[in-house]
């Protein structure tokens, strides 16, 4: 389809509110665990319970604003609106401190003023998940579906490179700004940007005029998605809902610890991560640009499955790295972490987007906002708990620790290992793919 079916206002729409909430996305993926590991307390089991933890608020959060979006007939104030507040959230986190929490609720003991504060950010992070998910994952995705019909798949190309750009900007940009603002300064600024967007929201989102309030049963929508009849009516959406949800645990088994990864067990400093990971998602992003022309009328299903042995190469070959070379050789380290994980992040970015576009073609319209929750269940709820639980568990058995200089405990370095297991696991991927490939499913 041709770019002018969708207009400049929505262009615009699509692009701020797409690359925003990504970039949040990408700071509470990225940043959020290494505050919690670098300013309050160097234990990996927090930085698991937080991701699991903040996945079933998205996820559950998704299922209800979903079905009210669609109850409502409204999309443009449960974005900007969330939008808004959700930014204000994000701020609040430069407020958080271990001193701060002596101060606030006069405490002396060093264990106490820990456990206390790593409350505090697991509990206002799931508060902060729960705005962006009704505001990104709920209301802006049913946006999306509502107005791109016309240009879905050009649509659907220039998002599915959101995250890699918001990945550049964060992994780029903002560790420069940790290094000289520390973190509360990057809050400030994240937190800042997101609820301007959110006011831009308010006058710029235009609802599509078809969207109409649905006075339905609430708790039969809520039910919509887990029906037997939906599921028969809707084979192939449910396998690339599956295959999501096979991708996204095999991710989280590393994802979460990637960075502490590279800074305790390659050794990397703050700058010298940032200039790894900027130069792979800026490789990856020009990838995908290259590849992205070449998608359209190919089958998609085929892709998948070429895309899922890139991925799981890009796991081993970055596995097979740390195991073999000899760390203390930091150019040679940085320049083959930065290849492997080129070919892991190109592989990742490709599966996400072509699972995106084909649950996006196959999610019946009328049912949009009922089927965000069920979308989220296998995109986030079910891999954010279970994949961060699985590295957690090598993590531990893996017995590469230190002592935490802060309160004498020890800490678990990340093992090279979660690399393997999220490879083999991402084996799984082929029990849906080889199913929808053969074709022949209720759409």
């Amino acid at each position: 389809m041709n770019n002018h079916n969708l207009g400049g206002r929505l262009w615009f729409v699509l692009i701020l509110f797409g690359l925003v909430g990504q970039i949040a996305w990408s700071v509470e993926n990225m940043y959020f665990n290494l505050f919690i590991y670098n300013t309050i307390a160097k234990n990996t089991a927090s930085v698991t319970l937080m991701v699991q933890l903040s996945g079933i608020v998205a996820t559950f959060t998704t299922l209800i604003a979903g079905i009210l979006t669609d109850k409502a007939g409204n999309r443009k104030n449960f974005i900007s609106f969330g939008y808004l507040l959700w930014g204000l959230l994000t701020l609040s986190f430069a407020f958080i401190s271990k001193e701060n929490t002596a101060e606030w609720f006069h405490l002396s003991d060093t264990n106490q003023i820990i456990s206390l504060t790593i409350a505090i950010v697991i509990t206002l992070d799931c508060i902060m998940t729960a705005f962006g998910s009704t505001a990104n994952d709920a209301a802006f995705n049913a946006y999306v579906t509502d107005n791109t019909e016309n240009a879905r798949s050009l649509a659907e190309g220039v998002l599915s490179a959101m995250p890699l750009l918001a990945m550049l900007i964060v992994a780029g940009g903002f560790g420069i700004i940790v290094n000289a603002l520390g973190y509360p300064g990057l809050f400030v600024a994240v937190g800042t940007m997101m609820s301007v967007s959110g006011l831009i929201g308010i006058w710029l989102i235009k609802d599509n005029p078809d969207l109409k309030k649905q006075n339905t049963n609430f708790l039969s929508d809520l039910a919509y998605g887990f029906k037997l009849d939906v599921i028969k009516q809707n084979q192939s959406l449910y396998l690339y809902f599956l295959a999501m949800g096979i991708y996204g645990i095999a991710s989280q088994v590393y994802m979460p610890y990637l960075i502490i990864y590279m800074q305790e067990y390659l050794k990397f400093d703050a700058i010298q991560y940032s200039i790894v990971l900027a130069g792979v998602i800026l490789g990856a992003s020009i990838i995908t640009v290259l590849l992205g022309k070449q998608f359209d009328g190919k089958n998609k299903n085929k892709l998948l499955i070429y895309f899922s042995i890139l991925y799981i190469f890009g796991m081993l070959s970055l596995y097979t790295m740390s195991k073999t070379i000899d760390l203390n050789l930091k150019t040679e380290v940085m320049w083959l972490t930065g290849t492997t994980s080129l070919i892991l992040i190109t592989g990742f970015v490709q599966v996400l987007a072509l699972l995106g576009a084909q649950i996006r073609d196959y999610t019946p319209q009328e049912n949009t906002g009922k089927l965000q929750g069920i979308r989220m269940i296998f995109f986030v709820l079910i891999p954010m708990y279970i994949g961060p639980m699985i590295g957690q568990t090598i993590n531990e058995r893996t017995n590469l620790t230190y002592i935490d200089p802060v309160n004498g405990a020890t800490a678990h370095v990340p093992a090279p290992e979660i690399f393997l297991v999220g490879a083999i696991f991402c084996l799984l991927i082929f029990i849906p793919l080889s199913l929808l490939f053969k074709g022949n499913l209720s759409k």
